[in-house]
């Protein structure tokens, strides 16, 4: 069992006296269940779990009345086995998309103290219409991810006192031991190959053999293409595969903003951005836009339709390429596309961690790869995929009265320094990155988890 941060999420939520039912979201393959089920086990002395996909005559649970003391009554004649122990009882509705009756009942469980309720499921913001029988205001949302790359030293057997180490070095500025430091970059980078994906990382953890590992992403990435073909609108399947299968040639250009035209000639955001934004809702791309300006609050000045568009998991990202691209990245062979994949992770390591994706790029020739908010102030980040210390485009703007920004971090292959004004930090150490906004990153009300981005996609 992989160790997950999604459990301290669960205890907190389950020491507030006011819990509502919990819904768990995320893309598939990313533990949701696995993770569930391990924090009933330790928790609760009955559960009753309902997997709506794998046996979808539980769905008849939730016809007629909806209330709590019916449900039990339909649950004790489902499970005729299993008995209730109130204050120590846990519902899980697994896979809740297959059942909206399921999702309104959460209204009602939500006022009956008795048991807890979890509810998880990929793919829920996929129909908006279906979306509003979420009971907004009777439900907390919690975003599951694939392993950050703490998760990931925890699974090759790095512990506390290694990134506890690091942690000081982070936090003091003060430069790695060597030894630690090489070791540290090694593991980044396999996590880049890798990626987060548990069945992915667990598998790598045990065998170590890299073929496996891409066999397992490779059937993710095709388990993908099938909830297309699935789920979507029948107008909109091909055109999302197509969206989808561009994504790998987006990220080879210089210029990274999102370009219709790579996906048909002549497509728009008014022809494809729904397809676009299918992908975003099911969990498998994340946005990052440009900023018109960089001045807090940054979502002020969110550029809609200006977005850069990366993979949620990077190891699947490197999957779609050719067989090669894992060991070029390990030797450093790939030459400047490696930047993509580096820019990718750092992305996804951000999302982890809850902080929201902007970049800065007022100009062809001026990009800043993140701008992020640190001590309540806009900082800047750029990322290296080597050793590289020359920072134009930080310097520019550092220097520039224009943009007012004292604030710059540069994530490479080097050790921890500062100069000119620019912090260098080695690329692990984006793992220590919080969202200052956020003291329980991932936990979130209903209305905060229903804003789906729709006014990207503009005509």
């Amino acid at each position: 069992m992989l160790k997950r941060k999604i459990m301290d999420t669960f205890d907190h939520w389950k020491a507030d006296p006011a819990r509502l039912p919990l819904v768990v979201h995320g893309q598939r393959q990313v533990g949701k269940t696995t993770s569930v089920l391990e924090f009933a086990r330790r928790n609760y002395e009955t559960v009753y779990e309902l997997n709506f996909m794998e046996h979808p005559e539980f769905v008849s649970v939730f016809e007629g009345e909806l209330d709590a003391d019916a449900v039990l009554r339909k649950l004790s004649m489902a499970f005729p086995g299993v008995h209730r122990v109130d204050g120590s009882t846990l519902v899980f509705l697994d896979e809740i998309q297959h059942c909206p009756n399921g999702r309104t009942a959460l209204k009602f469980l939500a006022k009956d103290k008795r048991f807890d309720v979890i509810a998880s499921g990929s793919l829920l913001g996929l129909n908006y219409n279906e979306e509003r029988s979420f009971p907004v205001g009777y439900v907390q949302n919690l975003q599951l991810g694939p392993l950050d790359f703490e998760e990931f030293l925890w699974a090759h057997g790095i512990g506390e006192d290694i990134v506890g180490y690091l942690r000081t070095c982070f936090e003091e500025r003060k430069a790695v031991e060597e030894f630690i430091h090489t070791s540290m970059l090694s593991y980044f980078t396999t996590y880049v190959v890798i990626g987060g994906m548990p069945a992915v990382v667990d598998s790598h953890v045990r065998t170590q053999d890299y073929s496996i590992a891409l066999g397992i992403q490779r059937d993710i990435v095709k388990g993908y293409r099938n909830d297309v073909v699935k789920y979507a609108p029948d107008e909109e399947k091909a055109k999302i595969l197509r969206t989808f299968d561009s994504i790998t040639s987006q990220l080879a250009k210089d210029y990274k903003k999102f370009q219709y035209s790579v996906i048909d000639k002549g497509a728009r955001s008014r022809s494809h951005g729904g397809a676009l934004l299918w992908l975003k809702d099911a969990g498998i791309v994340t946005f990052c836009n440009n900023l018109s300006s960089i001045q807090l609050p940054l979502a002020g000045f969110c550029i809609d339709d200006e977005f850069k568009v990366y993979m949620a998991d990077t190891g699947l990202l490197m999957s779609m390429y050719d067989d090669g691209t894992a060991f070029a990245i390990q030797s450093g062979a790939l030459g400047l596309f490696k930047g993509a994949f580096y820019e990718n992770i750092i992305a996804q390591c951000l999302t982890s961690q809850g902080i929201p994706l902007y970049y800065f790029s007022p100009s062809s020739s001026l990009e800043i790869d993140f701008i992020i908010s640190q001590e309540h102030e806009p900082c800047l980040v750029e990322v290296k995929s080597g050793e590289n210390k020359k920072s134009k485009s930080l310097n520019t703007v550092l220097s520039s009265g224009k943009y007012n920004v004292k604030r710059a971090i540069r994530l490479s292959r080097n050790n921890v320094g500062e100069s000119g004004g620019i912090l260098s930090l080695p690329l692990y150490m984006i793992m220590f990155l919080r969202n200052e906004d956020s003291m329980l990153p991932n936990l979130a009300s209903a209305d905060e988890l229903s804003r789906h981005i729709a006014n990207t996609v503009k005509s």
